[in-house]
């Protein structure tokens, strides 16, 4: 039985990669640094910090990774803001309230910082349905190091047989499956495609998802 969903939040709750992706587009352009779709594409999931320590490994950048990190912070927070008309994945916010109205604790475990989990949060008036917010900052290594989610689960104080996690990025399930959680993979169809073939189960849109066909998982 389902007892705890674990929800990733950027391109699952939310498809926020366009707007970090303008933030570290305009970050790149001042740093003088040309970072290809491919590389790019294999930073999802890790957080910001572990993103600019591979950055200054490959063009010997100058400022430190806190520097950095609060900068992209900045240009995100001033994307997010301008971007009046984002709005949550279809269907995920009747599959949220659903499993909430069946007793099921939901968390966020996303690579994200804080600051940025809470922004969504608050938008979208969320914070009644999760009882823990994860972020990937307070983690060495970002997924597919399975940290995040562990941590998640132990949040939880539920076993991971109980658990499930919705993910939308290559490294994210990795993280599931090194975790020893079943995992969700959802095809996020926006502008930085990514293979969710490891997933244990796929899905194209969330009203594919309810409380009542989760628990046939089991």
């Amino acid at each position: 039985m389902i007892q705890t969903v674990i929800f990733d939040m950027d391109g699952v709750l939310v498809d926020t990669e366009p707007v970090h992706h303008a933030a570290y587009e305009r970050q790149f352009e001042e740093l003088q640094i040309l970072v290809d779709e491919q590389t790019y594409a294999s930073f999802t999931g890790n957080s910001t910090p572990n993103i600019f320590m591979k950055l200054k490994q490959m063009f010997a950048l100058s400022q430190s990774i806190e520097e950095l990190s609060a900068t992209k912070l900045q240009y995100f927070n001033e994307a997010f803001e301008a971007q009046a008309h984002l709005q949550l994945m279809p269907g995920v916010l009747d599959l949220i309230q659903d499993l909430h109205r069946h007793g099921v604790q939901l968390l966020i475990a996303s690579s994200s910082a804080l600051d940025t989990i809470e922004r969504v949060v608050n938008r979208f008036a969320l914070k009644p349905y999760f009882t823990h917010l994860v972020s990937g900052e307070e983690f060495p290594k970002s997924k597919p190091d399975p940290a995040i989610f562990e941590h998640a689960v132990l949040l939880s104080q539920t076993p991971k047989k109980h658990c499930l996690i919705i993910e939308d990025s290559t490294n994210g399930i990795r993280a599931a499956r090194a975790a020893g959680v079943f995992c969700i993979g959802f095809t996020n169809a926006g502008g930085n495609p990514q293979d969710i073939s490891e997933a244990d189960m796929k899905i194209d849109c969330f009203s594919a998802l309810s409380f009542h066909r989760l628990q046939n998982l089991y």
